[in-house]
């Protein structure tokens, strides 16, 4: 059964010369979680804000819970949770007012649906009496999504939940995601965080408005063209350059503590070369060894194609 359903939706701002999100077309099941990622400004919030009601499509069309969400939104937002990347509660109330708040716009109570933010809400509670505004970042995207589902909506949206939060905070906050699926809640996530990807049940990779690729983390990283090779030496800065101007490299990048890259012409000489290569240019501690792309791998592939 699906939850959510866009056909051909597109978003333009500045009266149309500024073109956001580009013919999008996809579907979510019922309890499934499903990751949105790219980077910022790739028309992941614009998306999310037309699937809560909170922006018009230019075109296309678009359910959620099997409501329109232009024709039935009075009806669709009570049965949607909505966490925006801003922290948008009252920072003047405290996070037991905020909590109360939300509860009584919905007509509901904290009691009446506690055991599904239970999890989450006792690790506020020691600070149910300060005020929202002197939470710490990881405490106010809680206190954010406890607020989003004490209607115990049937489709949650979280628009980049992770960003700027702390590292412990990001693992707590995507283990409370997986305890909300196992509770059939569906669940669409934005993020531009490459490693969350693979949290997720399906995951579409987005940029500049548009839809790169759909399927399980699994099978899209089984799509990468080619070998990818990890490239080590003791200066990165001057082994980054030689790599952008060696004849054989295909598309290299900075990643982490080495340069990743693909050849443009492969055979059993390819890795002897580029070591012969990188000894001419005085490299020491050279390493090369062949890796397993990631999904970050994949995407950047992926741009690199669609802008050739």
């Amino acid at each position: 059964m699906t939850d959510i359903d866009l056909k051909n939706i597109s978003k333009t701002y500045e009266k149309g010369k500024v073109l956001a999100v580009n013919d999008v077309s996809f579907s979510v099941n019922k309890g499934e979680l499903f990751g949105l990622i790219g980077p910022d400004g790739a028309g992941k919030t614009s998306i999310l804000r037309m699937l809560t009601t909170l922006l018009l499509p230019d075109s296309g069309r678009a359910s959620v819970n099997g409501l329109d969400v232009v024709k039935d939104y009075k009806k669709l937002r009570q049965r949607i949770g909505y966490m925006p990347g801003r922290f948008s509660l009252y920072q003047d109330l405290t996070v037991e007012e905020n909590l109360y708040f939300f509860a009584t716009l919905f007509n509901t109570t904290i009691k009446e649906n506690y055991e599904l933010i239970r999890e989450i809400y006792v690790q506020i509670e020691p600070f149910k009496k300060r005020r929202a505004g002197d939470l710490s970042g990881g405490m106010k995207q809680k206190l954010a999504l406890c607020c989003a589902l004490i209607h115990k909506p049937d489709v949650l949206f979280l628009d980049e939940p992770t960003s700027g939060i702390d590292a412990v905070s990001r693992k707590e906050l995507w283990h409370m995601l997986k305890g909300l699926k196992e509770q059939n809640i569906t669940i669409l996530v934005s993020t531009p965080y490459m490693d969350e990807a693979t949290l997720c049940d399906r995951i579409a990779l987005i940029q500049t408005g548009k839809i790169l690729l759909i399927d399980t983390p699994e099978n899209i990283v089984k799509t990468y063209k080619g070998n990818l090779y990890a490239i080590k030496s003791a200066d990165k800065k001057k082994l980054l350059q030689n790599l952008q101007h060696y004849e054989n490299t295909k598309q290299s990048f900075s990643f982490g503590d080495a340069m990743h890259l693909t050849f443009r012409h492969e055979d059993g000489h390819a890795i002897d070369n580029l070591q012969k290569f990188l000894e001419e240019n005085m490299h020491e501690k050279v390493e090369i060894n062949q890796i397993m792309p990631t999904i970050e791998d994949l995407f950047i592939q992926l741009m690199s194609t669609s802008q050739n």
